[in-house]
């Protein structure tokens, strides 16, 4: 028989954010530290529930459980991968960690490329999917657990982000709803006494704008630049100061950036071809002088429809490719000297787009993008910058009661001209102004696309496009066809020669 003796909680990374209702629920007497308090809520929520026990956590969470009674390891992944877990199968023993490094260091696991992967982050920008940039370490995909017994290894899907659409509310409704669940989720945010003091990401946009007035945050951070037309730390600090809140600011320098390049991929644990995560990864450093944890607000986007590739009709018989996707097949093709025909861009999708023929348009396409997208690009890259600057990141409207909501509003009630996600908006209006609440979309865009064309920063850029790794996978005529296109003013080329920089920076570095 289980007993919450007879298990052990092996890893934890992440926090959960009910804690208190579930100690009412499990019986678990208080106080406690939080460490203590997690690793009881675990064991107990594991011997009364099961393998079911992830339904009842709220938060971001990765953890490995070894039950004795039954001589098996559980290893499970959040609901929409808040948190990283990789995993291989290394001389009869399960591996698991949230740092892919810790397995690839393993003595007992042979490190080796895997240039199938390779292939697919070109395609896609970010490493997609369950296969990893290593051979026989894989990524618990998110809403996944794992059963070992040390013969045989199960994966089990126990979380599907699956969207019905229901119009039998109105758009005021589900604001209301909104409104209802950001208060209950902050409320749990703000009992933790063990975490008194925090602050908040702020960018000129809606969603860490309602983040920031409604949550227990002292004081917002954001990043900025001398460039026009990528800085928006003055939007920020209006915000701020409408708020009553505190504001810093970090100012990124293109030298700073650079330099900064190196240490992220390599904290990152797999190459990221999204340019915002070195500026994220200054800005928690930044936030790490003064707080230990931060607010940020990841997460609406997917669940209400925030991209402008949201609002895209695709013709019949393509297949949507995520939001982002930054070079074509045969772009690809032409660049790698081993070109893998076998390997489709499409691969990492298709199983899910057949699960979700049928439905809304919209549905389809957020199912994706928080399968695949989301946890493979921004979660990656929040959750490994702010850990390897010692801040620890909570993300209140990745929790799965607000996609419990979005998940029923018509996507009728989600764009309204030029504007998306309306609905949550609405509710965001509740606590902000309405020229805040109802702002343009904006972001944390970086410059990078000026900086990387200037000859001033980008000598590292050229060693690395045409020295002797780039040889080892790329066509040297096609590269340099494609830096002298971007060099003579086709500045849209930027994202696959930063993509591809930052796969030879990874390589160099681990390899």
């Amino acid at each position: 028989m289980t007993t919450t003796e007879t298990v052990q909680v092996r890893y934890f990374s992440g926090y959960i954010r009910n804690w208190k209702q579930l100690c009412e629920t499990l019986a678990i007497a208080l106080p406690l530290s939080r460490e203590a308090r997690e690793d009881a809520i675990l064991k107990a929520a594991y011997q009364k529930w099961g393998m079911d026990m992830p339904a009842h956590l709220y938060g971001a969470f990765a953890f490995a459980l070894w039950d004795d009674a039954a001589q098996k390891l559980f290893v499970v992944r959040d609901q929409v991968g808040q948190k990283q877990m990789f995993y291989a199968v290394a001389e009869g023993e399960l591996l698991c960690s949230g740092d892919i490094d810790a397995i690839a260091r393993d003595a007992r696991v042979t490190k080796q490329l895997n240039k199938r992967m390779l292939q697919q982050y070109l395609f896609y920008g970010y490493p997609i999917g369950e296969e990893t940039f290593y051979e026989g370490i894989y990524k618990l995909q998110p809403g996944h657990y794992l059963e070992w017994d040390g013969k045989t290894l199960e994966n089990h899907r126990y979380f599907r982000p699956v969207f019905e659409p229901d119009d039998s509310k109105t758009a005021d409704d589900y604001a209301r709803e909104i409104e209802a669940v950001v208060t209950e989720i902050l409320e749990e945010e703000r009992a933790d006494d063990a975490l008194p003091y925090k602050e908040s990401f702020l960018s000129g946009g809606v969603d860490s704008s309602y983040l920031l007035a409604a949550s227990d945050a002292q004081a917002a951070n954001t990043v900025g630049y001398a460039e026009a037309g990528f800085d928006e730390s003055a939007l920020a600090k209006h915000t701020a100061d409408i708020l009553g809140k505190g504001f810093h600011v970090k100012m990124i320098t293109p030298e700073e950036y650079f330099d900064r390049i190196p240490t992220t991929m390599d904290k990152m644990g797999q190459p990221l071809g999204d340019a915002s995560a070195v500026a994220f990864s200054l800005g928690c450093a930044a936030v790490r002088e003064h707080a230990e944890v931060v607010y940020s607000g990841e997460g609406i986007d997917e669940f209400f429809g925030g991209y402008n590739a949201h609002k895209r009709v695709l013709p019949s018989d393509w297949t949507y490719l995520t939001c982002s996707h930054i070079m074509s097949e045969e772009v690809v093709q032409s660049l790698m000297k081993d070109f893998d025909t076998s390997v489709k861009a499409v691969d990492p999708v298709a199983a899910l787009w057949k699960e979700v023929e049928g439905q809304d348009p919209l549905a389809q396409k957020l199912t994706i993008d928080i399968s695949l997208w989301l946890e493979g690009d921004i979660y990656l890259n929040t959750d490994r910058t702010s850990t390897a600057c010692g801040v620890e990141l909570h993300t209140p409207f990745s929790d799965l009661r607000l996609f419990n909501v979005a998940r029923k509003i018509p996507a009728a009630y989600q764009f309204e001209g030029e504007q998306n996600k309306i609905t949550f908006r609405k509710a965001a209006s509740s606590k902000l102004p309405h020229e805040v609440a109802f702002r343009k979309k904006v972001g944390f865009p970086v410059p990078v696309r000026q900086w990387l064309a200037d000859v001033r920063y980008n000598k590292p850029v050229v060693e690395k496009l045409f020295g002797a790794s780039s040889q080892l996978f790329f066509r040297q005529d096609a590269l340099r066809d494609l830096w002298d296109r971007f060099i003579g003013g086709e500045s849209l080329l930027w994202n696959r020669i930063y993509a591809i920089y930052a796969f030879l920076l990874w390589y160099d570095l681990k390899f």
